[in-house]
């Protein structure tokens, strides 16, 4: 294990929670650092965490965090981390935008943690870096701001930027930091400190596997729910589907029923109208646009599909 000498550099870590974030990626950000510390009997790193205001922050459970300092005050520090749940597309706080970019000017590494990665982008802080954002919020970010380099994996350190999907990907995160700082031996104790028993690579999925996802381990299933994913703004024909798939069109609807008990089209339409709650929820795009965007032409046709399917007008999601 490293040797700790007293005059080693103390990281002053900012944690921004926006209202609504979630505890699990609140957690999994500040609590290595403070395992850091107790393990190596030093102050490695000070977190402090920071309101819009200096008001407790609520998350999205019944928790929240009282913050020791507001972004009015004089705060000097290395890394900056927004972490938000929720919907984090509609944030427009114009203060918390110019003060981050403030923050990154005066030499802050600024991360974003679940939602926290919108937040930035929304600053204008994220251009010309690679990034990544919980899957939920991925594909509206990519709808709404198609330059933005998005990577599905689990966390991107780019420079000055730092960026994971949140949950336990942000325990990987700040592991990856503490192993740039003190090496990888230290980092695994603190990961083990976690029952963390292995520091999963930047790289790593978000999500489990797509035959986890769909529910069935068939090949074929599986290569026509890919080809569905592919087209999504775009809706292919059945007899496209198993073109690609190497079956005819009535052994593929069959094998749909059996093994997922609906359609082959039933399935790819449900599957567009999950796509579509997700932009409703994760954007503030127009429901016309969001139509469009899930391969619906027709709005009104569109409107009624999505109401049949979750019970409600899609405007009461909004």
């Amino acid at each position: 294990m490293e040797t700790f000498g007293s005059a080693m550099q103390t990281y002053r870590i900012g944690v921004l929670p926006i209202n609504g974030f979630a505890l699990m990626s609140y957690a999994s950000t500040v609590e290595p650092f403070r395992a850091a510390n107790t393990l190596s009997r030093r102050n490695l790193y000070e977190v402090i965490n920071i309101s819009f205001d200096g008001l407790a922050v609520q998350s999205s459970g019944a928790a929240s965090v009282t913050p020791q300092k507001s972004i009015h005050d004089q705060i000097d520090l290395d890394y900056l981390f927004v972490v938000a749940g929720g919907n984090p597309a509609l944030f427009d706080n114009k203060a918390v935008f110019n003060w981050l970019g403030r923050m990154s000017r005066f030499g802050a590494r600024l991360g974003g943690v679940s939602g926290g990665p919108v937040i930035l982008a929304s600053a204008g802080l994220m251009g010309d870096r690679r990034m990544t954002v919980h899957w939920e919020h991925a594909e509206a970010l990519a709808e709404i701001s198609p330059h933005l380099l998005i990577e599905r994996t689990l966390y991107v350190m780019d420079r000055d930027r730092l960026t994971c999907a949140g949950g336990t990907a942000a325990l990987d995160l700040m592991l990856a930091l503490i192993t740039e700082h003190h090496g990888s031996l230290f980092a695994s104790l603190v990961s083990d400190w976690f029952m963390h028993t292995e520091i999963r690579p930047s790289v790593g999925p978000q999500r489990g596997g797509i035959a986890a996802r769909v529910g069935s381990n068939n090949a074929l299933i599986l290569e026509a729910v890919k080809a569905m994913e592919s087209h999504v703004a775009d809706p292919i024909s059945l007899a496209q589907l198993s073109v690609m798939v190497g079956i005819s069109p009535r052994q593929l609807n069959r094998l749909f029923m059996q093994r997922l008990g609906r359609s082959t089209i039933g399935y790819y339409r449900d599957m567009r109208l999950d796509k579509a709650m997700n932009l409703i929820r994760n954007s503030s795009l127009p429901l016309t646009e969001v139509a469009l965007a899930t391969g619906f032409a027709n709005s009104s046709h569109f409107s009624r599909l999505f109401s049949e399917y979750f019970g409600q007008a899609p405007s009461s999601f909004r």
